[in-house]
């Protein structure tokens, strides 16, 4: 069993649906936002045999059934995904991307599932350019169809099912089908997401499914019914990602897609015919006695989550208290290193050459940790290497996505997380799913000077993400913990926080995802309000942090292996249990 330093700290998350969304842009309603007065639990999850862990309890429940039913860790995934697009809507579902990661225990290999978005053919580097030139307002670009991207979920379950289902493809749809054609009841937090949204409203039929006649959101506990979905889901079902990427299905998409009279966008039949995932080698590194595994570019959060791991070993994070004022300068100063390579190298590895092996080696993070004083704020960090292109410009990054895991009785492991990036993401609803906006991750600006930004859009291009689904690996190469979380480039540091709690401070996998945040994305140190981060504010002030105190609705779920079996966590903050065996 692993050392328990400190119970679950248990803290109501307030309702945020007046703050305005990550990158300041004010008056906006939060792309997320936590049910009021949530608490975390006791403690764990405990399982014996198997867990899932995902942001709804419906979603949880159909990945448990799939496991009891004798799914491997994959088919649950597939499962609690199909789930999710029904009762959480506003974060993830096939009109979205995910990077997915997949631990095989018999051959103890882990191979990274690259289902990110593609543009299309006719993107453009400037397609979010005003006919001035300068860049569009970031909602004028996420509403309508301009910045939806080629959907790559469905593809990307596939491939991953083909290499290790164990249950008909089919038979996972099942509990999505059924929950679509019986209905669910709305939740409070899908509820107060659907009332503060400022756009969903503009089209149909997302405009009816959603909201009464009245325009008001359809109140808390009313049962939610989604046909269209579920006969989109037993098409999938029946004729596999064939069915999702060509025929009516797909026709449907573009046209959605294309014919939004206000913001058309550009995607085309051929687009989605040609999608492929990728099957990538994920991007590993060692912390501690650990060896710490993650997705490769075109996320970012795999390399950076290493980078603030490596900056982080060269300091005694054990012998602090796990909130801190120590504790938060350590982990904004290492965010703000990290986020300077991040912000500078890292995109589509199949358009941009960037020095990976390089920015995660040990020499270079101890260099890079020497920047660090523990008196003192660096307050911001340039980046460590010279390379030809240029800093992503700041734009808006709104958290929205979902992060999911499950072991299987096998000792298989997905760490999978999944977005449609905005809230609601394009708002354009086709045949009962949500189309994403994935392609405002671009940099809006493609050049500055004449130099090129890494992150411009090109035709079939994946833009970058935050995305940061990680496998941990303990000192004889077993499997130690999964996890992940959603939130916009927040993703990354709350990743990388959770880690060290549960590798330094010993805490449990609920006790970690329930702590508070600190983190910094080289800009100000970022401090959630009214937890004991934010009592320190002071005596971070002394060390001239730059402050911003702030809602960080994170998603943290994850599970560990312990001597009798797995603990789950699930995050307060949003709807998420762990449930196990």
């Amino acid at each position: 069993m692993i050392p328990i330093r400190a119970a679950a700290i248990a803290f109501a998350v307030f309702f945020t649906i007046l703050a305005a969304p990550s990158g300041g842009l004010a008056g906006d309603p939060a792309p997320e936002a936590a049910s009021p007065g949530t608490d975390a639990p006791d403690g764990p999850a405990r399982a014996q045999r198997h867990m899932v862990a995902a942001a709804n309890p419906h979603a949880a429940r159909a990945g448990r059934e799939i496991l009891r039913a004798g799914g491997s860790a994959i088919d649950a995934a597939v499962a609690m995904q199909m789930v999710l697009n029904l009762v959480e809507p506003q974060s993830s579902g096939i009109g979205g991307g995910g990077f997915l990661l997949h631990f095989d225990a018999a051959k103890g290999a882990t191979v990274a599932y690259d289902g990110r978005e593609t543009a299309p053919a006719a993107a453009r580097p400037g397609m979010f350019l005003k006919a001035d030139g300068t860049p569009m307002d970031f909602f004028d670009a996420v509403v309508g169809g301009l910045a939806v991207g080629t959907p790559g979920v469905v593809a990307m379950l596939a491939a991953a099912h083909e290499d290790h289902g164990r249950l008909a493809w089919k038979r996972l749809f099942q509990p999505a089908i059924a929950l679509a054609e019986n209905g669910f009841a709305i939740s409070p937090r899908l509820h107060a997401l659907v009332s503060a949204d400022r756009y969903l409203t503009r089209y149909e039929p997302a405009r009816s499914y959603f909201y009464t006649e009245s325009g008001a959101a359809k109140p808390v506990g009313t049962v939610l019914r989604n046909p269209d979905l579920a006969d989109t889901l037993r098409r999938i079902a029946e004729g596999g990602p064939a069915a999702f990427y060509e025929g009516d299905i797909a026709r449907d998409i573009v046209a959605a897609v294309r014919e939004v009279p206000d913001n058309p966008g550009r995607l085309s039949l051929a687009d989605l015919k040609s999608y492929e995932a990728k099957r990538r080698a994920p991007v590993c590194g060692h912390y501690r006695v650990y060896r710490v595994c993650g997705m490769p570019p075109p996320t970012s959060g795999g390399v950076t989550v290493l980078q603030i791991l490596g900056i982080l070993s060269n300091f005694e994070m054990a012998k602090l208290e796990p909130v801190s004022a120590d504790s938060a300068h350590l982990l904004a100063e290492a965010g703000r290193l990290a986020f300077a390579d991040r912000n500078r190298f890292l995109a589509d590895p199949d358009y941009v050459e960037m020095p990976v092996a390089r920015l995660t080696s040990p020499d270079y993070l101890g260099d890079r940790s020497r920047q660090i004083r523990m008196d003192r704020s660096m307050g911001g960090a340039e980046p460590g290497l010279s390379f030809d292109h240029l800093d992503m410009p700041e734009q808006p990054d709104p958290p929205s996505t979902t992060h999911l895991v499950a072991v299987d009785g096998d000792g298989n492991v997905v760490s999978f997380t999944s977005s449609v990036e905005n809230a609601f993401g394009s708002r354009v609803m086709v045949r009962g799913f949500l189309l994403n906006n994935q392609l405002t991750d671009f940099s809006f600006r493609p050049e500055i000077d004449g130099r090129p930004v890494a992150n411009r859009a090109a035709p079939g291009k994946r833009p970058r993400s935050s995305m940061s689904p990680m496998i941990v690996f303990d000192e004889s190469d077993a499997f130690e913990l999964a996890v992940g979380s959603p939130g916009g480039s927040r993703i990354i540091g709350y990743v990388a926080q959770a880690l060290v709690a549960m590798l330094d401070w010993g805490l449990d996998p609920q006790a970690a995802a329930a702590m508070p945040h600190a983190l910094s994305r080289n800009g100000p140190t970022e401090l959630e309000a009214g937890t004991g981060f934010e009592e320190l504010a002071p005596a971070l002030k002394e060390r001239g942090h730059d402050l911003r105190i702030d809602s960080m609705v994170s998603g943290v779920h994850a599970i560990r292996r312990v001597a009798d079996g797995y603990l789950g966590g699930a995050d307060p903050r949003r709807e998420g249990v762990a449930l196990g065996d």
